[in-house]
């Protein structure tokens, strides 16, 4: 079974075993199936932040297709909803918006399922799902019981949790429990946000739209057709470093420290824009190296420009790496998971 239709990339060899799962019951029978056979276990979702080598994965692929209709729960003021895992993440976010619900219409337009959404962490324009999550539902494959697992436990913070981290390749996602205050009002902290809205009270569906037209504009939207289609959206993370590379950035590149974009961090340290470091590292929105490229639109994005592989995009990742490690001493950090090297849901 290639795997390469089932990615955003459009990039991948085929899975040894491939199985669609579409209940909990078959989770467990697969998980057994893998385990009677000594096959290495990869979750896949919705596919939109996954790199396949061109080999393929060498073990059974598990494609979490468990999907069931959006159905909300009240609890004292707030309405709680339970997610299937293979549920589509934006029709979730419209659902939501169409209600006049707020809490999470700034991700609207980001690609993939329910759930892979808690192991990322995922955020963009000032939101992240953790802010509404209230459980994680998993199979815990140590016990090979399933549990639900509080917000608490779930280790989030940028880009992180113990699903891709202290505790990766231990549970394997069935569905996500979040939850929203009605009376809520949106609240906007991204530039491009309000600016668009300035001297406006924008309503939740509002800012969906708003949302997927910045992300539009940016390449950062899955329009099939696009030249610009064919990536995993960002592929390298935003780094957090100490203070004192400000210093030496700014020494590097002859400018004043504080003409430097950046963000507080957590114990003083400070978040660069990932995409700045690669434009002054001589990697504009454009560039092309043989098959690989970088979007005209967004320069995070690393795509496919049709015939791509998966060596062309490692080789053209390693290039941009290699160059702003030795410019600015800097390691980037992907965030496109790689079957074979880790084990998370996408």
């Amino acid at each position: 079974m290639p795997l390469a239709a089932y990615t955003t990339f459009r990039i991948g060899g085929p899975a040894r075993f491939f199985c669609e799962i579409t209940t909990e019951s078959a989770l467990i029978e697969a998980v057994e199936f893998a385990r009677q056979h000594n096959l290495p276990i990869f979750v896949l979702g919705g596919g939109s932040n996954l790199l396949v080598s061109d080999a393929g994965f060498d073990g059974f692929v598990l494609h979490i297709a468990i999907d069931a209709p959006i159905q909300p729960t009240h609890s004292n003021n707030f309405v709680d909803y339970t997610v299937t895992a293979g549920t589509d993440w934006n029709t979730f976010v419209l659902t939501l918006c169409k209600q006049g619900i707020s809490g999470i219409e700034c991700l609207a337009g980001i690609p993939g399922s329910i759930g892979g959404t808690p192991v990322q962490n995922v955020g963009a324009y000032g939101q992240e799902v953790a802010d509404t999550i209230i459980t994680v539902r998993a199979l815990d494959l140590e016990t090979t019981t399933f549990v639900d697992l509080p917000h608490d436990q779930c280790g989030f913070a940028y880009r992180r949790s113990i699903f891709n981290s202290t505790h990766r390749n231990r549970y394997i996602v069935t569905a996500v429990t979040f939850r929203f205050d009605p009376r809520a009002k949106p609240r906007l902290t991204y530039a491009d946000l309000t600016r668009h809205f300035a001297g406006q009270n924008p309503t939740p569906i509002d800012i969906y739209h708003a949302v997927r037209e910045i992300r539009h504009s940016k390449g950062m939207l899955i329009v099939e057709g696009e030249a610009d289609c064919r990536s995993a959206g960002s592929f390298f993370k935003n780094p957090i470093v100490p203070a004192s590379f400000l210093t030496t950035i700014a020494t590097t590149l002859d400018i004043p420290a504080d003409m430097i974009p950046h963000w507080p961090a957590d114990n003083g340290l400070v978040k660069l824009p990932a995409a700045w470091l690669l434009e002054r590292a001589g990697f504009p929105k454009g560039f092309t190296l043989g098959n690989a490229g970088i979007s005209s639109r967004h320069t995070l994005a690393l795509i496919n420009k049709g015939n791509a592989t998966a060596a062309d995009i490692t080789k053209l990742r390693d290039t941009i790496r290699n160059e702003v490690d030795q410019r600015f001493g800097i390691q980037l950090e992907q965030e496109p998971v790689q079957p074979g090297s880790e084990n998370n849901q996408r």
